[in-house]
C-alpha cells in the first residue's frame, strides 16, 4: 500500500475545477505574484539602446537616454543580486516566525514602491541607481523563501509539486510578459513607463493578495468545510509557534539540507549562465542578433514554465498512484532533470547551426522544470515547519551562481571564439553532473528527526523504500 492508499477516492484532490477549492486560489495568487517578482526586475536595455531623435530644424541624431558603459550597465544589474543575497535567509526566517504569507506580500509590495522610485533614481545618478536597485533586491529576496512557509501549511503532501511548481512557474511568465511590455511600452512611450505601469500593478496585487490569504486554513473563513478537513488531515497535527526554536545545528549538519543546497546552486548555475549567456553566444558564434528575434528569446522562459507544470502533476500523480515513494520522485525527477540539462548543453556547445544552439539550449533550460520536483519541493518534505528558513539558507547559495557565473564567463571568454565558449558550457554541464551525483546519493523525501520535535501525528508524512 502506498502512502496515500488511506485517503478514499472522495478525499483525493479534484483540480479540475480549481477555483471552488480555496488553496487554489492562493496558488493562483502565487502565481501572479511571482510574475510581479520578475517583472519589477525590468531590464535597462530600453534606457541605454540607441533611439532616432528628430529634432525641430530637421536634423535625425541616434541618442540613448543614459549613457552609461558596458561596467556600468553590469553594476546596475548586478547590484540587484548583492541585495537579494543578503536577505534570502532573513526571509525564511521571517517567514517562520511572522508567518509567509504576510512576509511574500510585505516583501513584493516594498519592491513594488522602489520600481516606481526608479526612474527618480535613474535620473538622479547613476549610483542613486544602483542604490535603489540594490533595496529593490534585498525586499525581493524575503519573497522566494517564506512562500514556502505558505505551502507547508496549505499544501496537501499528494500536492505538492504541483502546487510548488505551478507558482514558481509564474516567474517565467512574467520574465517573458516584462520584457515584452517594457518594448512596447519603451517604442509608444517613455521607457519610465514601463516602471510606473508594472510597479503600480504590483503594488494593487499586493493589496490583494494581503486581504485574500490568510497564514494558515483554519483562519479562513472562505474555506469550505471539507477542503478545510482534507488539508489538516493530508498534512496532520502540526504544532505551529512562532517562539520554537529552531535546530540550527541539525539544519546546517544535515546530508538532505546539503544535497539540497548542491542541487539548487548547480541548478541555478546552469539555467542562469545558459539564459544570461545565450544572446552574446549567439552573437559571437553565429552572428546572430537575438535582440531582433523576440519569440526566440522568449523560448528558454516559456519552455521551463510549461515543464515546470507538466513535471509537477507528473510527480504528484507517481505519488498517488504509488509508482514512486516520495524520495523516489524527488531522486528521479531531480537528476533525471539535470542530466538532460547537461546533455543538451554538450551538444549546443558543439553545433554548428544557430538554429540548432538554440533548440538545445531552450531544452535545456526548460527540462530545469523536472528538476525542480526535486530539489524545490523537497524542503516541504523533510521539514515543513522549518521549510521556509532551510529554503533560505538553500536560496542563498543559490544566489551565488547569479554573481559569480557572469565573473567566471567574461574570464573565460576573450576572444569570443566558438571554442571558448565551449569551456562556459562543459563547466555547467560539470556542475550539473556534480548536482546529480550529490541528490542521487544524499537525497531523502522522509521528515527528518530533528523536524519531529514539532510534529504530532503527522499522517501526510512520506514513507521512504
Amino acid at each position: 500500500m502506498n502512502e496515500f492508499e488511506s485517503e478514499t477516492p472522495s478525499d483525493l484532490p479534484s483540480t479540475w475545477k480549481f477555483w471552488q477549492k480555496r488553496r487554489y486560489v492562493v496558488v493562483l495568487m502565487a502565481i501572479i505574484g511571482f510574475s510581479k517578482l520578475s517583472e519589477l526586475n525590468v531590464d535597462i536595455v530600453a534606457m541605454t539602446e540607441n533611439r532616432i531623435v528628430h529634432y525641430d530644424n530637421g536634423t535625425v541624431v541616434h541618442e540613448r537616454y543614459f549613457d552609461w558603459s558596458s561596467k556600468e550597465q553590469e553594476l546596475i544589474v548586478s547590484s540587484f543580486f548583492y541585495g537579494y543575497i543578503l536577505t534570502s535567509l532573513l526571509g525564511g526566517y521571517l517567514g517562520a516566525k511572522l508567518g509567509g504569507s504576510l512576509v511574500f506580500g510585505l516583501g513584493i509590495f516594498a519592491a513594488s514602491v522602489l520600481t516606481l522610485l526608479a526612474p527618480i533614481a535613474a535620473h538622479a545618478g547613476l549610483y542613486t541607481l544602483v542604490a535603489v536597485r540594490l533595496m529593490q533586491g534585498m525586499c525581493q529576496g524575503v519573497a522566494l523563501p517564506s512562500i514556502q512557509d505558505v505551502w507547508s501549511r496549505w499544501s496537501p503532501p499528494q500536492e505538492r509539486s504541483r502546487i510548488s511548481t505551478m507558482s514558481y512557474a509564474g516567474t517565467y511568465v512574467g520574465t517573458v510578459i516584462a520584457v515584452s511590455f517594457s518594448r512596447i511600452m519603451a517604442s509608444n512611450f517613455v521607457w519610465e513607463s514601463t516602471f510606473y505601469v508594472l510597479g503600480g500593478i504590483a503594488c494593487v496585487w499586493c493589496i490583494c493578495w494581503l486581504i485574500i490569504v490568510k497564514r494558515d486554513p483554519e483562519q479562513d473563513r472562505r474555506i469550505s468545510k471539507e477542503e478545510l478537513k482534507y488539508i489538516q488531515s493530508s498534512l496532520g497535527l502540526l504544532q505551529r509557534s512562532g517562539s520554537s526554536t529552531i535546530p540550527w545545528k541539525d539544519i546546517f549538519t544535515s546530508k538532505i539540507v546539503l544535497a539540497i543546497c548542491v542541487a539548487q546552486t548547480a541548478a541555478m548555475w546552469g539555467t542562469h549562465t545558459v539564459i544570461t549567456v545565450l544572446p552574446t553566444f549567439l552573437r559571437d558564434v553565429f552572428m546572430f542578433d537575438l535582440g531582433k528575434a523576440g519569440l526566440v528569446a522568449a523560448a528558454p522562459h516559456l519552455t521551463m514554465g510549461i515543464l515546470l507544470l507538466v513535471s509537477g502533476h507528473c510527480a504528484d500523480h507517481f505519488q498517488i498512484k504509488g509508482y514512486l515513494t516520495t524520495t523516489q520522485v524527488r531522486r528521479y525527477f531531480n537528476c533525471l532533470g539535470f542530466i538532460l540539462q547537461a546533455i543538451f548543453l554538450l551538444l549546443a556547445a558543439f553545433s554548428q547551426q544557430s538554429f540548432w544552439s538554440v533548440i538545445y539550449i531552450t531544452l535545456s533550460v526548460g527540462f530545469g522544470g523536472m528538476a525542480f520536483c526535486g530539489f524545490y519541493v523537497n524542503v516541504l518534505d523533510i521539514a515543513p515547519n522549518y521549510a521556509s528558513v532551510i529554503f533560505g539558507i538553500t536560496n542563498t547559495l543559490g544566489t551565488l551562481p547569479r554573481i559569480v557565473s557572469p565573473i567566471l564567463t567574461e574570464y573565460l571568454v576573450k576572444s569570443k571564439t566558438a571554442a571558448e565558449w565551449r569551456l562556459v558550457f562543459y563547466v555547467a554541464a560539470g556542475i550539473y553532473g556534480i548536482g546529480t551525483l550529490v541528490y542521487w546519493f544524499w537525497c531523502s523525501g522522509e521528515l527528518q528527526p530533528w523536524a519531529k520535535n514539532s510534529t504530532v501525528n503527522s499522517t501526510g508524512v512520506s514513507k521512504d523504500n
